[in-house]
């Protein structure tokens, strides 16, 4: 393939992909505009409440660990 093609060519489509990114939604961060933009999935009520639940399990897990390790520790005594 010739220079003269390939590198113009490579240009376009180097353009073509930044333009893209730049209106392209972005994972679950901010939302991108519209019209590709969307709600990000840890914004809904349901993730949230998700979010909420595995926080208090793992508070309590912490919590009774650290209660196992005070009643294993008072029983070396």
């Amino acid at each position: 393939m010739s220079d003269r093609f390939f590198l113009p060519l490579m240009a376009l489509i180097a353009l073509a992909m930044i333009s893209l990114s730049m209106v392209w939604p972005q994972g679950y961060g901010a939302r991108s505009p519209a019209p590709f933009g969307h709600t990000p999935i840890q914004q809904t009520a349901e993730m949230r409440a998700k979010i909420e639940r595995e926080k208090e399990s793992a508070r309590k897990r912490a919590e009774e660990a650290i209660r196992a390790v005070k009643a294993a520790d008072g029983n070396a005594q």
